[in-house]
């Protein structure tokens, strides 16, 4: 592992800088594709075949960094909430309340209110049938109505 890393690594993070254009997101593709190097269980005939390999897998990965769903322009519900700080009370109330749900809750307010995603859509991102997201919203407005009192969206 050792070796690879020493003689492909500045080969690796090139090819990640071009696709990326990012020095963050090239330091996450660099480790994972070198944590696909050591899972990968199969022999390379030479050094050349190693070397492919690399890029490949280097190709891949970076076009799979760009296509994920990370890579969309959001912002996490924890650093919205430092954000809060300046903002009314309000808005910083809901935020913690939103916080404070289940996962499975929490991961559909914040994908219907924060990012704007349709329930179809949700039901996509998270692999589960549109009347479970719809379901999943309606409980966690309950939830929020309950908490913080009143209506709530």
């Amino acid at each position: 592992m050792n070796r690879a890393v020493e003689q492909y690594a500045d080969m690796v993070q090139r090819i990640c800088l071009v696709h990326l254009r990012n020095r963050e997101d090239t330091e996450d593709v660099f480790q994972n594709v070198f944590l696909k190097y050591m899972l990968y269980r199969g022999d390379f005939e030479n050094s050349e075949h190693e070397k492919a390999w690399l890029i490949r897998v280097t190709i891949n990965a970076c076009t799979d960094w760009l296509r994920s769903l990370s890579r969309r322009r959001c912002l996490p519900l924890d650093a919205a909430l430092k954000e809060c700080g300046a903002s009314d009370d309000s808005s910083r109330e809901v935020l913690e309340a939103v916080l404070q749900l289940p996962d499975k809750y929490r991961r559909v307010i914040y994908l219907f209110y924060y990012e704007g995603y349709s329930a179809i859509e949700i039901a996509g991102i998270l692999g589960r049938k549109e009347n479970t997201v719809y379901t999943w919203l309606s409980r966690a407005k309950a939830i929020l109505r309950e908490k913080l009192g009143g209506e709530w969206a």
